[in-house]
This record gives C-alpha cells, structure tokens and sequence, in this order.
C-alpha cells in the first residue's frame, strides 16, 4: 500500500518552506463550536441539572428522568472491577502502582511545604496545600480511555486532592467496564455519565447534583476543549490540548518494522495525528517507509493511520544526529523518542518535549499506560513552556512570611524607600511605624 508520505531533506533549498507546511495547523476554534459552546456554557449555569439532561439526550442519544440516573456509584465502580477479565484486572493495577509510586516521588522532590529563617530571625518559606476538588474528563466518544482515569485521577490522589469527580460521556448508555474499574482503582469519588461543553460547564459552575470544582483536567474533542479555554478563570484548567503527536529521532540502529510502527502509534488516534521521523541515515528512511507500506494494510485503523501520516506526517532526512537534536528542539514535540544506540549521548541537547523516551526498547505505548510518568502532555509546540500535568498541578503554594522586629528594621527601611519612589505612602509608612526610629517622613 504506497502511503503519500512527506520525504523532507535538511540540505534542500525549500527545506525550511516545507518544515514550516508539516508544522503547520491551527488551534483556533471554528467560530460556529465557540458560539455553540458559549450558549451551552451559559445555559448550565443557569438550568444546571436541567441543562445538563437536555444536552446529554440530544448529543449522547441518553435520556434520563433525572440526574441520579447519570451518576455512577461506588458499588457499580467496584462491581466493574469485578467483571472485567483477571488479566485485565491485573494490568489496571499494575500500571496503577507504577504511576501512583511515580508521582509520589514527584510529591516527596517537588510538594512540599519548606521555609527556613534568615540570620534576624525572620521566617520565609512555602506552604503547600491540595485543592480541595477537581474534575477529571475522561474521553468516551470514539473510544475508551481508562488510562486517562489512572493517569488524571491518580495524581490528584497523591496530591492529597479531597474529591475527585469524573465526568465520561457514554454514547446511548454504554458504560465501559475497564472505565469504571479504573475510576475504582484511581481513588474517583465520584463519576457522572456526561460529556461535552455540558460536562465542564457543570464542573465549572456547579449544579443541583454536580458539584463545581477548582479545577478540571483531561483531554477531550473541540467542543471540551473550547469549554475549557472559556471556564477558566472560574475554575483552573491543566492545558488546551491539540491532536497527539510523535516525534522519532533514530540514528537507524533500531529495527525499521519497529519504528514504523511506533509512528502508526500516534497516527492511529485521529487524522489530525503528527508522526515525524528524523534521521542522518537515508537508507534508514527508506527502510522505515517500505516498512510503514508493509504494515498498514494490516492495520484495523489504517484509513485513520493513512489520513494522519498523509496528512501531517513526515520522513525527515539530516545532516547529522546533533542537526536532529535542535529540529527537535524547534518542534517541541508531545513524544520524543530518541531511537538510537547511545541515547545519553542526545538526550542533554534536547531541551524542549512533552516527554522523552530514551533507547530502542522504549516505545512511546509504554508512557502511555503504565511506565508512571504521566500521559497528559503538551501539545503543538507548548512545551517550551508548560510541562507534563503531575502532582503540581493538584496543588497550590501560598507563600510564608513572618518579619522578626529586628527583620523589620532592616526590611521596613528598603521596603519604604521603594513605596515612596512608587508614590504609595500608606505602604511605606505602614513600614516605617515598625521602626524603631518611628521614621515617617
């Protein structure tokens, strides 16, 4: 099957025109989801349960009386536990523990309160508490996600977090056993069967049955993640999430059918999917294009695999590894796997990714169940600046500060020299009255 696969080279003279076309895509909102999302938004806030009920029928095809027909309860979450298959059971709570002992360790390097006192005797330090509840999305529309139950869920537990609440939405009442296990595995408090801009509105403003939270979490379609971007200010939000993406940077000693097939692991998600390959080897390149055309037609998802690859998906050939690194870098990408005998020896130039997967055996399917790092990662470019969602993102930090008298001599003195440059004089002279010279001037 010839796959129509973009086949770059940094040496060409349109190199950088062409890199520019594979980067390319749009976060902004089609302007019809941003006013249909805004009146959803609105109308929950005002009709709560009743808004709720109403959208989940039109866009779900699941009518219900009332809300406590949407809800999940704790006894149904932990009767799923006991439906699925033993393998399955073992699998959720095997990855469970890797990520819960994952981000415990992220709590003990990184969640803690500390403060210390300065010569004078005046303490400074950081007081760090959870939030006191959070909403989880969980994705239902095309498919399960029970590791986005684990790996939103489970931070917040770690985190100290007071109640989770889960909101999935379920397609004409189809609930998905291994979903529901999950939420029981992960700690959820409670879960909701509602999905869309009408979940998050709920969450974000609260109703009769949900409860408002302080923040939301978790990817979702076009319609979620407008919702998020309007409701937050209300409430925090982790991150607008863009299609996944997967960036392969071998040096051509992994097997081709290997790579290929870690590209087809992001392509399959959606068309909107980005899988890049950068490489120094070109016989490489073509090794792992034959291999991707031997592939797929055995495939189940091949036309979404074909449509992504076609669509935003590139063989991009380099001068050099160290060349690699700093495309690289320029992408930002969500997954970076470094595919190459000497991983170490790349990964201290790379700077900017989601999260990176070092050596062969590595394959980026792994983070996404059960290695413990998280799966919520940046997307399109915005890790530059924003990291993978962890314990801190179910925390807050409130500063600690308490001025010993003679802290005050010395810092009322600074403190009211830049007040009265500013023009603010009750902020230095509540400085200078705890003066012992009493200096206002």
């Amino acid at each position: 099957m010839t796959v129509a696969l973009r086949q770059l080279a940094t040496i060409a003279a349109d190199f950088e025109a062409e890199f520019a076309r594979v980067l390319h895509w749009s976060a902004e909102t089609d302007a019809a989801i941003e006013t249909r999302v805004a009146d959803i938004l609105a109308d929950v806030e005002k009709r709560g349960d009743a808004a709720v009920l109403e959208y989940t029928q039109r866009f779900d095809g699941l009518a219900a009386a009332s809300m406590a027909e949407l809800e999940i309860t704790q006894d149904e979450l932990k009767a799923a536990l006991q439906q699925i298959t033993p393998a399955q059971r073992s699998a959720l709570e095997a990855a469970a523990a890797r990520v819960r002992d994952y981000h415990q360790r992220q709590l003990e390097a990184c969640g803690r309160s500390w403060s210390y006192r300065d010569a004078d005797g005046t303490l400074l330090g950081q007081k760090v508490t959870p939030l006191d509840r959070v909403g989880i999305y969980v994705p239902g529309g095309k498919a399960a996600y029970p590791s986005s139950v684990l790996m939103n869920a489970i931070p917040a537990h770690v985190a100290g977090v007071g109640e989770i609440v889960m909101v999935v939405p379920t397609p004409k009442g189809e609930r998905n056993a291994l979903v529901l296990a999950a939420a029981a595995v992960a700690g959820v408090s409670r879960a909701f069967t509602i999905g869309g801009a009408q979940a998050v509105g709920a969450l974000a403003h609260g109703t009769a049955t949900v409860p408002a939270v302080d923040k939301i979490t978790g990817p979702g379609n076009a319609y979620v993640a407008s919702a998020k971007r309007r409701v937050f200010g209300k409430v925090g939000i982790d991150m607008i999430a863009g299609p996944s993406e997967i960036l392969v940077l071998a040096d051509g000693s992994t097997p081709a059918d290997w790579v290929a097939m870690d590209l087809f692991s992001r392509a399959e998600h959606d068309e909107l999917a980005q899988s890049i390959l950068l490489c120094p080897d070109a016989g490489y390149i073509a090794k792992v294009k034959a291999e991707i055309e031997r592939l797929l037609p055995g495939m189940p998802r091949r036309d979404v695999i074909r449509a992504s690859l076609e669509g935003r998906g590139a063989l991009i050939h380099t001068r050099s590894m160290e060349e690699a690194c700093a495309i690289s870098n320029r992408i930002a990408p969500e997954h970076l796997e470094v595919s190459s005998r000497e991983p170490h020896r790349w990964e201290p130039l790379l700077k900017h990714a989601g999260a990176i997967f070092l050596g062969a055996f590595t394959s980026e399917s792994l983070g996404d169940y059960c290695a413990g790092p998280n799966h919520v990662l940046p997307t399109s470019g915005t890790a530059r600046f924003s990291s993978p969602l962890g314990v801190y993102d179910f925390q807050k930090r409130s500063s600690l500060i308490e001025v010993s008298e003679a802290g005050a001599q010395v810092l009322g003195t600074i403190a009211a020299e830049l007040a009265y440059g500013e023009g603010l004089q009750a902020h230095a002279q509540a400085a200078e009255f705890r003066l012992k010279t009493g200096g206002v001037r």
